[in-house]
């Protein structure tokens, strides 16, 4: 009797366990951002060429923003780096075509992360 008990707890605990929605993930956090853009900084502050590891870095940036919610913190992200490049923000901004990679926003201190879908 004993046995049988234990086997329906533990059927019940598996039922939950598939039954369960999945767990979130955190979105992207700034650290996140930042480490994969650091080898950008070269360029945006002094131009020149633009470091393959900067391109690589944007495009694992946005392979890992899948969601809507992980697009809008890396924007956060990013508007908030922009700032403290003011006067380099166009280097910023041509990140994306100079490395062949579609962010689905405009990297501007202006940008809106809000409306990212």
């Amino acid at each position: 009797m004993a046995g049988s008990i234990v086997w329906r707890v533990a059927g019940l605990v598996l039922a939950m366990a598939l039954l369960a929605p999945p767990c979130r993930v955190a979105a992207i956090t700034c650290s996140d951002v930042y480490g994969d853009l650091l080898p950008c900084v070269q360029y945006i502050q002094s131009g020149g060429a633009v470091a393959s590891q900067c391109c690589s870095g944007l495009q694992s940036l946005v392979a890992a923003a899948r969601t809507a919610d992980d697009r809008r913190a890396a924007c956060t992200c990013l508007k908030s780096a922009a700032a403290s490049f003011k006067g380099n923000v166009k280097r910023a901004s041509s990140l994306p075509g100079k490395c062949g990679v579609s962010v689905p926003y405009k990297l501007s201190p202006s940008t809106d992360c809000n409306k990212i879908t």
